[in-house]
């Protein structure tokens, strides 16, 4: 893992992949189809877990069969309950709508009128023709063309058109270890928020840091959540940790916390951070950030 900027801005996992597209070429055989249709996945479900049972077993089969496209694939799988149940039924309209730029297009909107584009079309023509739009853009055919499958733009292979579209998508594209919702600190709100309306860009911040609140970690504001200090010193080893939880919220085994809000700070001594971690994860937190105390 990279400990340069792309680790410190939380685009590590775009910068450590491969520049050469993924393509399907004349004579691959089955298992590297197989391959592109998990890349497929990965990047239409943004990253989400498909079960077996989910898959579009249909489809993949004619796309082996070299009956449809990979663009006919990912157009299958958008249209498919699946993702609409993910993205479209369960968000508001706006979260839909940074999603699918992110997941079919590989980049963000370039501003509130394109947004606004899609948010009418739902309304005048529904949700598969909204699908269509994405996929039959000549945005979609002069990227990626019938057989690429589509990648995260604006970070190795191009630059973005405006500074604001650079910094929407540092907004749209972090916080993706887990999926493009769940793990993602904003679920199912929309990301850009009111900078759309205003077409302003964001501020690209780190991950999380001692002096302001970060991406992947949103300081409580109430005193209940200040930090917390664990034992007295900082053991044999001589250091104190700084351990940032978030997450509360989502108890794996009672769905309830006995905090009232998602996040929390610790100081922790080396010898016990084994033993706080173990207790973190049993009450459903997940840890953002781990720093020395100097």
């Amino acid at each position: 893992m990279p400990f340069g900027p792309a680790s410190l801005l939380g685009v590590e996992r775009f910068s450590a992949e491969s520049e050469a597209p993924l393509e399907l070429l004349p004579g691959d055989d089955d298992v590297q189809k197989e391959a592109l249709i998990r890349a497929i996945y990965k990047q239409v479900l943004g990253n989400a877990y498909v079960m077996e049972s989910e898959r579009q077993l249909i489809a993949e089969s004619q796309f082996k069969l070299g009956e449809i496209s990979v663009r006919e694939l990912i157009r299958r799988i958008a249209k498919s309950d699946l993702y609409r149940s993910r993205f479209f039924e369960s968000c508001p309209r706006y979260r839909y709508i940074e999603l699918a730029f992110r997941h079919l297009l590989g980049r963000a909107p370039v501003d509130f009128e394109e947004m606004r584009a899609h948010a009418e079309r739902l309304d005048s023509k529904g949700y598969d023709a909204d699908i269509d739009s994405f996929l039959d853009s000549d945005d979609y055919q002069n990227t990626y063309g019938e057989w690429v499958v589509p990648y995260q733009r604006g970070w190795k292979t191009e630059s973005c058109k405006t500074l604001q579209e650079f910094t929407w998508s540092f907004q749209l594209l972090r916080g993706n270890s887990s999926s493009s919702l769940k793990g993602d600190l904003s679920g199912i709100t929309a990301k850009l928020g009111g900078a759309v309306y205003q077409n302003t860009p964001l501020a690209v911040v780190p991950p999380s840091s001692k002096e302001a609140t970060g991406w992947s970690f949103r300081r409580a504001k109430n005193l209940q959540d200040a930090p917390t200090r664990l034992g007295v010193g900082a053991g044999q080893e001589g250091t104190t940790y700084r351990v940032e939880v978030t997450g509360y919220r989502a108890n794996n085994v009672r769905r309830i916390s006995r905090y009232t809000k998602s996040n929390r700070v610790y100081y922790i001594p080396f010898d016990k951070l084994s033993e706080q971690f173990i207790r973190i994860h049993r009450e459903g937190g997940k840890i953002s950030s781990i720093t020395p105390v100097t």
